[in-house]
């Protein structure tokens, strides 16, 4: 088989579909995803387990293929002609190997996105910690990307992204934008975090915060004059706070509510919803923080900060289930859709 020659066919079967990702294992047809769903490519012949180590090895090179199969498991990003980027994840299951790809669409505006444009106003500030959120696969990455790129296209400002791996390439407009890969450009995101400060850094994008020092440095950046974008895998923004805070040692605890409440600017929770005409639109939670909500933080009351989203619109906020009720009431997804990711489904029943 010519591998390469089958990689570019099944890579650009997913761009033709409109897909998201495209899965390969030994022993299946390739798969892909597409609105969500999973779509078997039953043209295409089984794989064995030599092509779908023959189609790694294109991407990775014989020196990190080795590196892949004593390690058994790795992240990386593959550049397909300069067109469109892959986020792949090999791994292996019952002694196989399989690989999962993220197709990373081209860097889209707030608009073309369908988010709210008080997401712009966010990316403007010039110092902070926002964070975007919600589960694998919901568009985090991308939301980040289009605040970063309105930066880049409207201030002239110093950008460090640290990601594993890269996703979204920038191309300069009138920001300068470095972006460093853990792995390839320093050895892990604490200690890229910790040399930006001594690079004459305005906007740090986090491509995701694993450990607590990691969420410390953050913070201790938005504290210092920085403006610092993140995502964390969490449902909502209440749970966003908690997960943080239980992140540290109970001694450390009451430290880092102090310094979170007062250097959060705001937590984005988003989910892709099927459309009814096709395709994904999101539906949103956003916590705005000010003098009520830090507060809330300071004393260990973030479980009534649903409340305050609920009944702070009128401040910007915007609560998950208003969301849905919008994007149903305007024909763009199904009552049924909007009851499956909404997570107070009684209070939504009760303002459709």
């Amino acid at each position: 088989m010519d591998y390469k020659k089958k990689l570019e066919e099944l890579i650009l079967t997913v761009i033709r579909e409109n897909g998201s990702d495209l899965h390969l294992g030994a022993g299946v047809v390739p798969i892909i995803r597409v609105a969500g769903e999973l779509v078997f490519l039953r043209k295409h012949s089984l794989l064995t387990e030599e092509d779908v180590k023959g189609i790694l090895g294109e991407i990775l090179g014989k020196e990190k293929l080795a590196k892949f199969i004593e390690n058994q498991e790795m992240d990386f990003s593959y550049d397909f002609r300069g067109e469109a980027r892959l986020r792949g994840n090999a791994f292996f299951q019952k002694g196989m190997i399989s690989v999962a790809f993220r197709l990373v669409p081209k860097v889209k505006t707030l608009e073309e996105l369908n988010l709210p444009p008080i997401i712009g106003e966010f990316a403007r500030k010039k110092q902070g910690f926002f964070l975007v959120v919600g589960p694998v696969g919901q568009g985090k990455s991308t939301t980040l990307s289009a605040m970063v790129n309105l930066i880049n296209n409207e201030e002239a400002r110093h950008i460090v992204t640290i990601e594993d791996p890269i996703e979204y390439v920038y191309t300069p407009n009138k920001a300068i934008i470095n972006q460093r890969e853990v792995g390839i450009d320093t050895k892990d995101f604490h200690t890229a975090l910790k040399s930006v400060f001594r690079e004459d850094v305005n906007v740090i994008m986090i491509g995701e915060m694993r450990t607590a020092e990691t969420i410390s440095t953050a913070v201790t950046a938005a504290e210092t004059g920085h403006l610092v974008l993140s995502t964390l895998h969490t449902n909502n923004a209440s749970q966003t706070i908690d997960r943080i805070i239980d992140s540290f040692p109970g001694d450390q605890q009451d430290q880092i509510r102090s310094e979170l409440a007062s250097s959060l600017i705001g937590i984005f929770s988003q989910r892709l919803v099927p459309r009814i005409t096709g395709g994904l639109i999101p539906a949103y939670e956003l916590l705005i923080n000010n003098n009520a909500v830090a507060n809330l933080i300071r004393e260990k009351r973030t479980k009534e900060i649903d409340v305050i989203i609920e009944t702070g619109m009128e401040s910007g906020m915007i609560d998950l289930n208003h969301s849905l009720m919008e994007l149903v009431r305007a024909g763009e997804i199904t009552v049924e859709n909007a009851h499956q990711f909404s997570l107070n489904p009684k209070g939504l029943e009760r303002i459709l």
